[in-house]
């Protein structure tokens, strides 16, 4: 089975049901989107602002793998993006430049997805966490934790979106899967 595939489906769909997200929170004030939820990361720009940070920390990770000494091709814009330090940093105040920034970081995520290839899969990745431990895993299954990250936080977000009476529509990614013929 080619795991590739999977990949560019979760990217399509993180790009997706960020935007959904970004268009459902675009006529919210932002001091409301910064008001505590008691949410993990307090409010849902806190939220999304840990959805960047854990997606920059990620790619910069990535950007380290065993096949490209130089980096990824489609990860150079990182140079120009800011690196975090710690999870509850936040990026970006308001909802206008958190939306076109995430735009951006999710069609590098895209080009990233569609750069790499199934031998890339089958290597490890060495890395240091934000506390500088290091750890050596699979680099097939980082790459499932970037998007399994995302859709846990992002059905955060949601369900604070749907108490305040926000539909950000279809969330499945079952929409997303094509239908087969016989």
């Amino acid at each position: 089975m080619m795991i590739k595939p999977n990949f560019e489906l979760m990217a399509e769909y993180n790009a997706l049901m960020n935007q959904r997200i970004c268009d459902s929170i675009s006529t919210i004030p932002n001091e409301v989107l910064w008001q505590d939820q008691k949410a993990f990361f307090g409010s849902i720009l806190g939220t999304l602002n840990h959805l960047m940070v854990g997606d920059l920390i990620w790619l910069n990770r990535f950007n380290q793998h065993p096949s490209y000494p130089k980096g990824f091709k489609s990860l150079i814009p990182l140079r120009n993006l800011p690196l975090p330090t710690m999870l509850n940093q936040v990026l970006y105040e308001d909802k206008e430049s958190f939306s076109s920034n995430r735009q951006n970081l999710d069609q590098m995520i895209i080009q990233f997805i569609n750069e790499s290839n199934e031998d890339d899969y089958s290597k490890r990745l060495r890395y240091q966490n934000t506390k500088n431990d290091t750890f050596n895993k699979s680099f097939l299954m980082l790459l499932q934790h970037l998007f399994n990250h995302q859709t846990h936080h992002r059905g955060q977000v949601s369900a604070l979106l749907t108490q305040m009476h926000i539909d950000i529509g279809e969330t499945d990614l079952l929409m997303l899967i094509p239908d087969l013929d016989d």
